[in-house]
């Protein structure tokens, strides 16, 4: 994640529950294929579906939320929301 990467996702299924949705890979400056994260569908306190993201960033994880974009009406665009 130190260079400007494309990163791209992939559906995932398991019958695991703790398994990801999406596993997250980005191509090296070397044209190779390196999986770096996941994305898992989680449900909150209300019953609501959400997406949580962990990405290794080659120096640690960034962990995120992926939610509404304040102020926007485009249900395909995303934040990205990151905690720790």
């Amino acid at each position: 994640m130190a260079y400007d990467l494309d990163i791209f996702g992939e559906a995932y299924q398991s019958t695991n529950p703790k398994a990801p949705v999406y596993r997250l890979f980005a191509k090296s400056p070397r044209g190779r294929r390196v999986e770096i994260g996941g994305i898992w569908e989680k449900e909150n306190q209300n019953g609501g579906k959400y997406f949580s993201l962990s990405v290794n960033t080659g120096y640690g994880k960034l962990n995120a939320n992926l939610g509404r974009f304040p102020a926007q009406d485009d249900e395909d665009l995303m934040a990205v929301i990151p905690w720790d």
